[in-house]
């Protein structure tokens, strides 16, 4: 079983963004960056796959040097190998994410076989474009199912569930190899020992670099959004303010 799960390096989602003075960038000294809790499983499934069928298992991140952090995160779970598509930091769009992605995976598969199956998150979680996964596996002519919560490896197929809007679940069976893309929840992803970290310091990361510049659009500055005011209101004490919460239940239209 040979697997390949792709990751981003995002800001971590309990950090509080602040920008530089120009207003062009993340002020990124006191924030934290991971990667998304959907790509956490993704990276957790690959691991699970590897020890239950045998093979091997790589990482592959497009992103600046600092990226190489989450990739040893990566490794110290488990997976063996590991593929940086290094950029200068600019943003990189969906379409040629997919691109030096598609790229980076036909050179490999030419030495190395096919990858018999390649795993993204279900979305990022600093862009939530949903795009990446479908447009690998159109690149490369190869069955997707997204949002998957429950995996299956067979002989010559993978059995895909996802939930269904009805509360049920849609299962799908394809031919590998295959794309799918996980949502949080598939699994619960593991720690990194200590002794794994260690030996992730020691692994060797393949490195790619990349030309500057993703199809991004031109930006001209970064806003951080205002943050909503709310206010409290105190109805009373006691007793004496029942009257006072019967009224506001009436005007919200939950009582006759």
């Amino acid at each position: 079983m040979n697997v390949l799960v792709c990751v981003k390096r995002v800001p971590a989602t309990a950090g509080k963004i602040t920008l530089t003075a120009d207003e062009r960038a993340i002020d990124t000294r006191y924030l934290g960056f991971t990667v998304s809790p959907h790509e956490e499983c993704g990276v957790e499934e690959a691991v699970r796959l590897v020890e239950a069928h045998g093979g091997t298992s790589t990482v592959l991140t497009l992103g600046p040097e600092e990226a190489s952090d989450q990739l040893r995160e990566a490794m110290a779970v488990g997976i063996e190998r590991a593929i940086h598509l290094v950029t200068d930091g600019g943003e990189w769009n969906a379409i040629a994410t997919a691109d030096a992605i598609v790229d980076a995976i036909r050179i490999r598969e030419a030495t190395d076989g096919p990858f018999d199956l390649i795993v993204l998150g279900n979305e990022a979680a600093d862009t939530g474009d949903y795009q990446v996964g479908a447009r690998i596996a159109f690149a490369l002519d190869r069955p997707c199912v997204s949002g998957v919560k429950a995996l299956e490896v067979n002989d010559d197929t993978i059995v895909a569930r996802r939930e269904a809007d009805s509360g049920g679940w849609e299962v799908y069976e394809v031919p590998r190899p295959a794309i799918i893309t996980v949502k949080e929840g598939i699994n619960l992803p593991r720690y990194p020992s200590v002794p794994g970290r260690l030996r992730a310091r020691k692994k060797e990361i393949e490195r790619v670099e990349l030309p500057s510049g993703g199809g991004a659009p031109s930006m001209m500055r970064l806003r951080v959004p205002l943050e909503q005011e709310s206010a409290v209101e105190i109805l009373g004490e006691g007793p004496e303010a029942a009257p006072r919460v019967v009224d506001v239940l009436r005007r919200l239209g939950l009582i006759a």
